[in-house]
């Protein structure tokens, strides 16, 4: 993959166009971005990752606001990034989701994300020729061309800013997850699982069979009642219990046979006396009913005499109950005559030719009336109508007044309407300005509020900088007083060493006469390298303090800056007042769909009063022509209704008077008739009820009707004379019975005794069958139980045996058991990488480090047990030890950090078959290393670049900037920031 041009607009701190020319920055293969802090030196970095992926790395993802704040409304966010990779130039453009001001009216809206990817130069013979233009399209095209997804890209390609040092002092769990991630193990993960799921599937098979096992040696015992809490297969246990249930089976029945022939012996001796018992019973019940009918011979005779005479007066109860209702109707229909005179008040026993001449008339008159009554309802419905015509004009004419009214102050309520929905739409719109000036104010006021603690943090970091300064000219001047004092010393310093008869190292003479005498305060090597050490620390002191005062004084200028001539009462007070606009602008605001309907019903009704005030016109008209008119009918209908009703209340009251005398008049007529008619019906059945009871045998009718009797009576006599008549043929019938000849009714039966040996041979008999029953069940049931206990024994071995061979598979290849280093497959495969990653970073760690330092991997196991395989600390070369990597100075750490992370890329690379990574960028981290060690990573970052790689720095040191030729500056202002390239 090799980047040829970045082009960013209204990106990070970028209001402007910017294009960076990779193919001229890159042309030397070693290429610097540098600037102010916070200039957008790793917004770049930002932007081609976005471009890529559409993502940053690190926490500036998290936060998803790409968009520079100080960009026209008009300039659109995007980023294009065209390169070459696995031989194919394309050209990518991404644009991300941001609130963009609304062309019309105030307010923002929001502009969604957007990708295309177009091919230069021709697409790929597998791909579509047409541009890309769906974000998740282009992302996979990305990715497959690349061959790494974004976190391998992110640790491979584009070391991010404080981020490629995380790797090296991760914890063993941070460590695998990122390993996971770059290698994708994920399948090895999966064979791990697959062994456990296939374990615990084979322990549930196996702990089926051993649990069948288990119930059917539970059923065994139980049934055989022999114990054995073994599960091991013990076939002759099992064959002793199927003979011993044989056994007791043959027994059992021999017994029940045995039993059940003394049973039926027993039975059949007590059948025998039951059935003589029962004769001399039937003979001796027999006589004794025989002699209570002759006691009660008289009683029945009587019950005879009385159910003769009833059935004779039957024909005679018939003619008197006729009588009786032909007396009954006469009553009746002489009381009907009574009625109908009082009811027509005249005479009831009248002339009937005068009563039918006046009922005829009344009849006459009464149809007469027939006529007026259509129109006197009429008249009455007319007068109803006229009443509610008359309300009804009354309440439209009432409705028409208001009506007018509401008309009329119907336009003065729009306007005010309308004025209400214009202020609440303003409110709306200036509501979103007044938030963003809100948000600006508190901003700044968090700057004022900064400022005092920037200051004295300032004031601090000056007063620490003049502290070290002073100490560090101390430390020089005691310096330079031991060497003065030194060298005045020196001669008594070489005098020391001279010795009777050896040469004088200076003159060669090996005679001494006059050798050097110490001077006061005598000062040694060792005190001028002490003073010597003590100056280079208080140098390195005054280096840091002075580095931390000016970025404490860069910081209060930041601050002054972004605070301007603004003081924070004045903010705090403009913050007050802006936050009580807009909550007032928010509660107008959120009137507005209120207002608007109120508006929107308010033109409505215009429209709708005019229509409601022509359509009650209209109504009100036609009421008044209906009223003048009915009232006209009725006064001419008056006065011969009047005649007509007479001195009723209404005709129909008349008319009803009138048909009422004529009916009363013709019931009475009726009545008469119906009465002569019952006195001959009378008189006849009298007649005929004399000479029935005479036929019968009686001397008159009240002598029969003394013979009568209920039916429920003749039914309790002839039940009565029927019981009589058949006890007595059954009991002769059963004295002359065949059977019962010989047998006197005082024979003795001996039937208790043979009643209780037949007794006790049958329970003998039951217990007998019972237990062979039982036994045969048992026999039965064992045998199927053993059948399946011996099939379940034949499955359970083999399942175990293939059980146990899998868990011990399962438990190494999840890092237990047998496995000695309690490594997982995953963790196996993870170390093996990371033991190549350790190997390919060791070579660059040694060159930077000047060999002093080596990446050692540990695969043994971690404290407590814990599982191990992804250890890795450095080898010491100066003191010969391993120690965790934690423990390297912050120089030594971005050495490590980076040789590592290179390292990574390579065996990633490499991993995935990904594409060919011509380029390569570094973020930040220099500044924590010396001269001598940054010649060394010089060195070894030009070593990548061979072979056309292509390799960016991120860096604000300057002695980076003077070993790198071609660079590409990024200044920083208010207006935003732009770049510069440089040579």
């Amino acid at each position: 993959m090799r980047l040829h041009r970045l082009e960013v607009t209204a990106f990070g701190p970028y209001k402007d166009h910017q294009v960076v020319d990779f193919d001229v920055l890159g042309s030397d293969g070693l290429f610097l971005l540098h600037g102010d802090t916070g200039a957008g030196k790793t917004t770049l970095l930002d932007a081609i990752a976005f471009a890529l992926y559409g993502q940053v790395p690190g926490a500036r993802g998290e936060v998803k606001r790409l968009r520079c704040d100080t960009a026209d409304g008009e300039t659109a966010t995007s980023v294009v990034l065209e390169l070459t990779v696995q031989g194919q130039r394309l050209r990518l453009e991404r644009s991300p989701e941001y609130q963009r001001p609304k062309r019309r009216g105030d307010g923002y809206t929001t502009q969604q994300a957007k990708a295309s990817l177009t091919w230069i130069g021709g697409a790929p013979t597998e791909q579509s020729p047409e541009s890309l233009t769906r974000i998740d399209e282009v992302g996979r095209t990305v990715q497959r061309l690349l061959g790494m997804t974004v976190d391998q890209f992110f640790q491979v390609v584009m070391l991010p800013q404080g981020e490629f040092a995380r790797f090296l002092r991760s914890e063993t769990t941070e460590r695998e997850q990122l390993l996971e991630k770059l290698f994708g193990t994920q399948r090895f993960a999966e064979v791990e699982q697959w062994f456990v799921e296939r374990r615990r599937e084979r322990g549930r098979v196996v702990e089926e069979h051993t649990q069948r096992v288990r119930d059917l040696l539970a059923r065994v015992s139980q049934v055989s009642g022999t114990p054995n809490s073994s599960e091991v297969d013990d076939q002759d246990w099992l064959a002793d219990i199927e003979k011993r249930a044989q056994r007791e089976l043959e027994h059992a029945q021999a017994e029940h046979s045995r039993l059940r022939r003394e049973r039926d012996t027993a039975e059949a001796t007590l059948t025998e006396r039951r059935e003589l018992a029962e004769k001399v019973r039937r003979v001796k019940q027999a006589r004794e009913a025989l002699a209570e009918l002759d006691e009660r011979k008289g009683e029945h005779d009587a019950w005879r005499a009385e159910r003769d005479a009833a059935h004779r007066a039957v024909p005679v109860q018939a003619a008197r109950r006729t009588a009786e209702r032909a007396e009954q109707e006469r009553d009746r229909a002489r009381a009907e005559v009574a009625t109908c005179a009082t009811r027509c008040s005249v005479d009831p026993e009248a002339d009937l030719a005068e009563l039918r001449d006046r009922a005829a008339a009344e009849r006459e008159r009464a149809g007469a009336l027939t006529a007026l009554i259509p129109q006197a309802q009429q008249q009455e419905t007319d007068q109803h109508r006229l009443a509610e015509l008359a309300e009804r004009i009354r309440s439209d004419e009432q409705r028409e007044t208001e009506l007018v009214a509401e008309q009329n102050g119907v336009p003065e309520r729009v306007s005010a309407a309308r004025e209400r929905v214009e202020e609440a739409k303003h409110a709306e719109l200036r509501l979103e300005t007044v938030r963003t000036r809100g948000e600006e104010l508190e901003a700044l006021l968090g700057v004022a509020r900064e400022i005092p603690g920037a200051e004295a943090e300032l004031a601090r970091a000056k007063e620490s900088a003049q502290q070290a300064v002073d100490a560090h000219q101390q430390a020089r001047d005691a310096l330079q007083d031991r060497r003065a004092r030194r060298l005045a010393g020196m001669a008594a310093e070489l005098a020391t060493q001279l010795a009777d008869g050896e040469p004088c190292p200076v003159c060669g003479s090996a005679e001494h006469p006059s050798p050097g005498q110490p001077v006061d305060d005598q000062v040694s090597a060792e005190d001028e390298q002490a003073a010597q050490a003590a100056e280079q620390r208080a140098a390195t002191t005054r280096e840091k303090t002075a580095a931390a005062a000016q970025q404490a004084q860069q910081h209060v200028d930041n601050l002054r800056e972004r605070l301007g001539e603004h003081t924070e009462s004045e903010l705090a007070a403009e913050l007050d007042q802006l936050r009580a606009e807009q909550n007032r602008l928010r509660e107008t605001a959120a009137e507005l769909a209120r207002r608007n309907t109120e508006l929107a019903e308010l033109e409505a009704a215009t429209g709708r009063l005019g229509e409601q005030l022509t359509e009650l016109r209209t109504r009100l008209a036609a009421a008044r022509s209906e009223h003048a008119g009915l009232a006209e009918a009725i006064e001419e209908r008056r006065a011969r209704l009047l005649e007509g009703r007479g001195d009723f209340g209404s005709i129909e009251q008349r008319r009803a008077h009138l048909l009422d005398s004529a009916s009363g008049l013709e019931e009475l007529i009726a009545a008469r008739t119906a009465r002569d008619d019952a006195d001959q019906r009378l008189t006849r059945q009298l007649a005929a009820l004399a000479e029935a009871a005479s036929g019968a045998g009686f001397a008159d009718a009240e002598q029969a009707k003394a013979a009568e009797r209920s039916e429920q009576r003749l039914a309790e006599l002839d039940t009565a004379i029927g019981e009589v008549e058949q006890r007595a043929a059954g009991a002769r019938e059963t004295l002359a019975s065949a059977e019962l000849f010989g047998v006197e009714p005082d024979t003795e039966v001996e039937l208790q005794a043979a009643t209780e040996a037949a007794g006790l041979a049958r329970e003998a008999a039951e217990r007998a069958a019972a237990l062979a029953h039982r036994a045969e069940q048992r026999q039965r049931e064992l045998a199927e139980l053993a059948e399946k206990l011996r099939a379940a024994w034949a499955e359970l071995g083999p399942a175990m045996a293939e059980q146990a061979e899998l868990e011990a598979l399962a438990d190494v290849v999840n890092g237990r058991g047998q496995n000695a280093r309690k490594m997982s497959l995953r963790a196996y495969v993870l170390a093996a990488r990371l033991e190549e990653v350790a190997i390919a970073a060791t070579r660059r760690l040694q060159r930077m480090s000047d060999g002093r330092y080596s990446f050692v991997h540990s695969d043994a196991a971690g404290a407590r047990g814990t599982r191990g395989g992804l250890g890795l600390d450095v080898l010491d070369d100066y003191s010969g030890k391993v120690r965790p990597a934690k423990t390297l100075s912050g120089g030594e750490s971005f050495l490590a950090s980076l040789s590592l992370a290179l390292g990574l890329a390579d065996v990633v690379a490499a991993e995935t078959g990904g594409a060919l990574l011509d380029t390569l960028f570094i973020d930040e981290g220099f500044g924590t290393l010396d001269a001598d060690t940054l010649d060394l990573v010089m060195d070894t970052l030009d070593e990548l670049r061979t072979g056309g790689r292509v390799v960016g720095l991120v860096s604000h040191v300057e002695e980076m900037r003077q070993r790198i030729g071609t660079r590409l500056r990024v200044t920083k202002s208010r207006k935003g920031s732009t770049l510069t390239v440089q040579t």
